[in-house]
């Protein structure tokens, strides 16, 4: 720890030394689920590597949020271990989002994505400007519209600028709406300070739901296929 420039750094390590100590405990977890952004993914496998020697089961990888119905493109490094059966990554239910192809194409066995206009159903179509991405450049600035998925949400969400299609400024989303882009339902109790750096500080629900449900092998059968992506 004396060594890290960040002491916060060693954070991630926390999750392994409690599996640990329950395995020396002789009550180990059944499962244990990991979730971090994707540079995190040389710590997971050395993870898995010491709960391999275990006696678990595991799998890890980067997954698109997009793949799992949430209307953002956020890619996150997951590990999962099990003490029983096989360890899996989920599989994506929806396609992955690529810049300037039709949400009709790519594969079709898959369903389109979620895009920004069907998670926030506003009046007209819309363009998202980030702020933040560019290197100070404002030419830089990431262009998304209503008929794609969100870039990645943070903490700076609301500092992005909203357009109608013809350049003409509107309001800026509502936290409410970030939420939804992060798959939280509209009415989301939000609360206390920093409202906007607890929304893009989550996981998106809907992604989470996929990678438990993995870990736990159950079923995942959405009653509703497509709502938005979210619900």
């Amino acid at each position: 720890m004396a060594e890290l420039d960040d002491p916060r750094t060693g954070l991630v390590l926390e999750p392994l030394r409690w599996a640990l100590a329950a395995v020396d405990d002789g009550n180990p977890y059944e499962s244990v689920v990991l979730e971090q952004v994707p540079s995190a993914l040389l710590v997971w496998k050395e993870v898995g590597n010491a709960l391999l020697a275990e006696g678990y089961s595991v799998a890890h990888g980067v997954l698109s949020a997009e793949e799992f119905g949430v209307p953002q493109t956020r890619r996150r490094a997951v590990l999962i271990a099990r003490r029983r059966g096989t360890a899996a990554l989920p599989k994506p239910m929806y396609r992955r989002y690529r810049k300037d192809s039709s949400v009709a194409e790519d594969n079709l066995a898959l369903l389109p994505w979620v895009t920004m206009g069907e998670a926030l159903n506003r009046d007209e179509p819309f363009v998202v400007v980030s702020n933040y991405g560019s290197g100070g450049d404002p030419a830089g600035r990431g262009r998304r519209t209503s008929d794609e998925p969100a870039p990645a949400v943070t903490g700076k969400i609301n500092r992005n600028r909203v357009l109608t299609v013809d350049g003409v400024a509107l309001c800026r989303l509502t936290p409410a709406e970030a939420g939804r882009l992060q798959s939280f339902p509209a009415d989301y109790p939000w609360a206390g300070k920093g409202i906007f750096q607890q929304i893009g500080g989550a996981t998106p629900p809907l992604l989470a739901e996929h990678v438990l449900t993995a870990a736990l092998d159950i079923d995942h059968s959405p009653a509703v296929a497509r709502t938005g992506g979210v619900g």
